[in-house]
This record gives C-alpha cells, structure tokens and sequence, in this order.
C-alpha cells in the first residue's frame, strides 16, 4: 500500500481523498494556489505545496510543478481529483515516467474516451448505441449550418474535449449555430486546450442517466447501478439521485452491460462513468445512446456510495495499488436512495449568475430532523461520522450500510466540502461551494431529509442556490419523477423568483416574526435605558408579510394571529439564525436575519420580508414615502464579476430589442448579455479585456 499520496487538485474533491486516505492510514499531500494559500484542504493534509499563482493554468494545470511537488514531498502516488489533470493522458503517462502511481485508469483508456469524437467510433465498435450525428472535424461556421440542417434541427454542437457542461450549444435553427458555433470553440480551446467541434442529434425529452464503473487490473470490471442526472441548468448537473426513478431492473441490466463491454474494449481498471441519453418519451427504456465515459472520478460520486456502502476513493487507492476487487457483480446490491444537491454560488433571482466574495457566514446543516442517525463527508474541518465501515483491508459490501428496522425513520445528511467561514469564493475556480447529500430508506424520505436540511443550511456572503434547490426538491414533478434535462428551462421558463408559498405557510411566518420581535422587545427592556425598568414588551403586533397585514398576539402560552390561535411552538433568543419551529407537529426550519423594520424569513424555497410593528404604531406605517429605484434600463451593465471577452458594438451603432451586444466570461462560461431595450450606443466605457466588476457600466443607450 502507498504511504504517502498527493491530491492534484484542491477543494472539497481534495478533502474527500484526504479523508479516505487518513483512514487507510496514508500520508496525505496538498498543492495550492496563491488563491487557496488559507483553504480547508491545504490545513487538512500532512504536507502542502504552493504552485503559484491564482489562475488554474499557472497552478492546478501546471503538471510539472505538480510532479516536482510529489518528489520533493516523497509522494509515491497521486489522485487527479476530477476536472484539472485529471483526464490528461500526457499526465498519467508523466506519473508513471516519474515513478509515481497514477490512482485513475491506464493513459491509453484516457486517450480513447477523452476525445468525444473518437470515444464515439469505440463505443459503436463495441456495440454500444450510439447517438445519431457527425463524427468529422469541422472546418468553420458555414459547414457546421450544413452539417446541422443534414443532420435535422435540433442538435448540439460540442467540444470534442469538453466536459462538466462546458462547451456545449444547442441549435434550434441556423441561427443558432451561427451564434453558437464559435463561442463553443473558443470555450472548448480555453477551458481543454482543444477547439475542435462535433454535432449529434438532440434526443428531445431527454433523461441523462450514468453508470459507475469500478475495474481492477486483473481484468475484473462491475458496474455500480445508476445515477439520474437530469436536473441540470446549462448542461450542469444540478441534483444527482441514485437509483433513478426510472430505470427498471431490465433496463439496468443491459445498461450496465453495455458499459462495461466498453470499459473492457479499452482496457480500463479503476473508477469511471458512462454517460447515457435516454429518450423519456419511450416507457420501455430500450432507447438508451452513449454520450461519453468520464475517466475519473464524477462530482456525484456520493451517492452511489450511500446506496451500495461503497468507498469508490479507497477502492480507486486500493485498485492503484494492485489489489483485486474483493466483491462480483452478484455482490451489488441497492440500499434505499441518495440525492445530492450542488451548492453553488450563484444567485437564481438574477438569472443564476456567478457570485463570488467572502463567506461571513457558513454553517451547513449536520443531523437534521427526527431520526438523523449521523453524517458522513465534511471537508471543512468539522468533526462528522465516517459513514463507510470498512474491515481491516478492504469494505465489506455487504454490511456496509444496513437498513432501518421496519418503520424506523432514518435519515443521514452528508457535506461534502471544502471552504470554511471566512473564506473566500474566487472568480478563478468552478462556483460550487459544497454538495448536499441525503440517505433515506425511501425517496421521498430521501427528499424530504434535502428540504429540511436546506432550511438548516447558513451561507451569507455571496448568493447562493438554497431557495432554489428547495423549489426543486419541493416541485410536484421532481417529486414524481418525471425528469428531464429540460426539467429547469421547462419550469422555470421566467427565471426564478422563489418557491411559491401558501397562505398558511406565511401565517405561520408572520406568528415566528412576532414572537420574534417580542423576545427582542424583552431582552430590551432589561438592558439599562432601552424601554425603562418597569415598561413591559409590546405583545400586540402588526405584520405584513406578502402583502397581507395580521394582526398577531403574543403570549407565554400561545401565539394568535388574526383572532385565532395557531398550533405553532418555537425557540428563539435574540440574536439565533435559525428558529426550529413545529407547526402541527411537523418540523418547520426557519432562516432568521433582522431588517431595519422586521425580519428577512427564509425557508422552504424563498425568501419572505417580514414588517413587525407594534399595533398601536403601524396605522402611522401608510404615511411613509416609499422610494422609487432609478430607471437603469439604458445602461448595459455587468450582472457578475468578469472579462469582458468581446464588445459587438461602437458608439453610434443602432441597436435592437435582445440584440447580442457584450460576451462577459465567468466561472469559466461565456455569457452573452443582450440589449434590454431598442436604442443608439450613446457611450462605451468598457475594453475588451478589461476585468469587470458586479454592477459596472460597460455602455450607455440613448
């Protein structure tokens, strides 16, 4: 076995190595950016190493610095992570030309999958189903609009090397490709160093479904059931599940063994991952095409251990080192259901656009709910529960996670990450702040376990998706199962402005914010000069919340809102971030943040303000001027922190309604901001290339 191994990566993927790592007993190395010189993973590991500079390309890119590290740090083995190197083949071969263990599959599988066009040819030699499409390099913008109309609108156009939901366009018409056809060279060359294009048909109603693959070097390869991956917003993997509600045993079956004939064509050992299109309009599943196989380890990789008790890390480490699998393909088995959950920062209410800046407040969720029976992950340096119970040298797939009792409510929330309050989200790395992971008996249970523990989950700082994932976990047809990739842009075809809430939800609401503003009423009387030594706290309140005013009477023994008692008991002392409340016995979770009239009420999926008056001063509150925003709508500006990339347009030039006028890249995407109304380019104040700030006026209109 290794005894010391370096993470080529950083974040939580590197936490969660670590973690695995320390438990089999291995030394651990971190490499580092100037960026993440205080992260989590450089304070979690034996060792670090910084490689330089903030952008990935003079640091996490740079495998020779990364090799230079393992040396100098006697590392005899390193883990890629996902993303970076890990899918370089010109790295694994480097490892293993140094002497150093590549814990990931053989450089030549990595070759033949990495390129998607290739990738293609193999798997319909191995007699995989294939999507229909071009295979061919393309030459330029005029022969991909032939390529497209032969091929029959709509289609994608892809970046051969691409990955991770990065370089990819879906065409409706040729309009389209004429958009979207260079962008997509131009992210495929910056993001994979390879700007080459290919065009498949789009599999309209789709369903995005992965197998995991496990293979040793003895020849022995297993496929580990399936993830459903069709929650996905620009062709990113949002919500992750395992197993799909929609994949039958049979269908499992000849997915997974199509999967593994390709692994096997290739040669591959290690984890890995088959992407598969599926057409949800076909209820018997047999239309099933390969997509791609990811040569690494996937970001969902959770949930596939909560379900089968499997470490996919230690058995990537152990199979590196030459070990058989200890288990057959008999042994697989599932164990109720996982969903995951990506915590990104950004923020839905302005069209999910990045946000970056420090994070003031970060406190996820640990045991959430009645029945919690622990967690596992964490990589923020917060003492959690290893939910893995390995034997001596290997994990026992059989007994790894064992059912609840009959009847028995369990649930398991898992973090997965890598930052820690007070630190800093970076423009120059993907926007994920951590994954949510839920175990439960069943999928709804699984469902309801994300709810309570994004209620539960604190991030202040840059937005975040919380409301979001919420809105989703909460969504009749997720909780159906009805999925596909279009599920986001289907219902949320207007954007996002927070879960709907009902008027029960809101009374509820109203009730905690009196009797939150009572407890702060109270504490002020007690503090020398605030209310005076015998003034009592108002008990009577008026809240508006939604547009509605209530009337809301507090008392130590009930609480009534509009002449009516409400079946609600709470906790709260000033200055508490999250009110646990029970509205009929059922558990309501409440994020709580004071404004200068009330409070902000966050749960369920959307943010509600909440005005707390005492009663006999709120008939004064009609007198107030309200304050009308100023009209911005000739003003072209910056909706995130990025590089202004390309500029359409020069002062004089007449433009129209949603015309492309700027392409500002972020997060590692380019973002077409268009125009918001007709008008003539007044002034420019903004260069390509210039790094522009949240809120900066790239142009004004007239």
């Amino acid at each position: 076995m290794f005894k010391k191994i370096l993470v080529a990566n950083r974040g939580e993927i590197a936490c969660r190595v670590f973690r695995t790592a320390k438990r089999m007993g291995i030394k651990t190395v971190a490499v580092y950016s100037d960026a993440d010189a205080r992260s989590p993973h450089v304070l979690m590991a034996d060792e670090a190493v910084r490689l330089g500079p903030a952008p990935a390309a003079d640091s996490y890119l740079k495998a020779e610095l990364i090799l230079l590290a393992a040396k100098e740090t006697g590392a005899d083995a390193i883990h890629p992570g996902y993303g970076f190197l890990s899918e370089r083949e010109s790295f694994a071969r480097a490892c293993a030309d140094a002497g150093i263990a590549f814990i990931g599959p053989p450089p030549e599988a990595i070759a033949a999958m990495g390129d998607k066009i290739e990738s293609k040819k193999l798997a319909k030699q191995a007699g995989v189903n294939v999507v229909p499409g071009y295979l061919g390099e393309i030459a330029d913008t005029d022969e991909a609009v032939r390529i497209a109309s032969d091929i029959g609108f709509p289609v994608m156009m892809k970046a051969s090397a691409g990955g991770g939901g990065k370089g990819m366009r879906l065409a409706w018409n040729e309009g389209d490709v004429r958009e979207g056809f260079e962008a997509t060279k131009r992210e495929g060359l910056a993001s994979f160093g390879d700007d080459r294009v290919f065009i498949e048909k789009f599999i309209e109603s789709p369903r995005h479904i992965e197998i995991q693959l496990l293979g040793d070097r003895h020849g022995n390869i297993v496929y580990l059931n399936e993830r459903e991956c069709s929650i996905q917003r620009r062709h990113q993997k949002v919500v992750e599940e395992a197993p799909s509600p929609f994949v039958s045993p049979a269908m499992r079956r000849a997915m997974g063994e199509q999967a593994v004939a390709l692994a096997r064509a290739v040669g591959y050992y290690s984890a890995g991952t088959v992407e598969l299109i599926v057409s949800g309009a076909d209820p018997t599943g047999e239309s099933f095409y390969f997509l791609e196989m990811n040569t690494r380890l996937q970001v969902e990789h959770p949930v596939t251990e909560e379900i089968t008790g499997l470490d996919l890390v230690e058995q990537m480490i152990r199979v590196a080192a030459g070990e058989p699998l200890s288990f057959t393909q008999d042994d697989v088995r599932i164990d109720g259901w996982a969903i995951e959950n990506r915590v990104y920062a950004e923020d839905p209410y302005r069209g999910f656009l990045p946000s970056i800046g420090r994070l003031v407040r970060y406190a996820p969720p640990h045991s959430v709910g009645r029945g919690t029976a622990g967690e596992a992950g964490g990589g923020g340096g917060t003492p959690q529960a290893d939910r893995f119970r390995p034997s001596p040298s290997t994990t026992d797939l059989r007994s790894a996670v064992p059912l609840p009792a009959s009847g028995e409510d369990l649930s398991i929330v898992r973090i997965d990450d890598g930052v820690a309050e007070g630190g800093e989200v970076s423009m120059f790395y993907d926007p994920m702040i951590a994954k949510l992971v839920t175990w439960a008996p069943t999928r709804e249970a699984a469902i309801d376990a994300q709810i309570a523990a994004l209620d539960a989950f604190e991030i202040d700082g840059p937005g975040t998706n919380l409301d979001f994932l919420s809105a989703l976990m909460q969504h009749p047809r997720f909780r159906e199962g009805r999925l596909t990739t279009g599920f986001i842009a289907e219902e949320y075809p207007d954007g996002f402005h927070g879960a709907p809430a009902s008027p029960d939800l809101l009374r509820n609401l109203a009730g905690i914010a009196a009797f939150a503003a009572t407890a702060q009423a109270d504490r002020a009387r007690r503090i020398d000069g605030q209310l005076g030594r015998r003034l009592r706290p108002p008990a009577d309140w008026m809240v508006r919340i939604g547009g509605i005013d209530h009337a809301v009477s507090v008392s130590p023994d009930a609480i009534a809102i509009d002449g009516t008692p409400l079946d609600l008991s709470a906790e709260y002392t000033p200055g508490d971030r999250v009110v646990e409340a029970e509205v009929g016995g059922a558990p309501l979770i409440v994020r709580l943040a004071p404004t200068r009239t009330g409070f902000r009420l966050t749960t369920r999926g959307a943010a509600h303000v909440a005005r707390v008056l005492p009663a006999h001063i709120a008939p004064y509150a009609q007198h107030l001027v309200e304050k009308v925003p100023p009209d911005l709508s000739r003003f072209l500006i910056a909706p995130m922190p990025g590089l202004l990339v390309r500029l359409d347009v020069a002062p004089g030039d007449r433009v129209e309604l949603g015309q492309p006028l700027a392409v500002v890249e972020a997060m590692k995407m380019e973002n077409i901001l268009r125009a918001g109304k007709a008008g003539t380019v007044k002034a420019v104040e903004a260069r390509t290339g210039d790094s522009l700030a949240v809120d900066q006026v790239i142009l004004e209109l007239e």
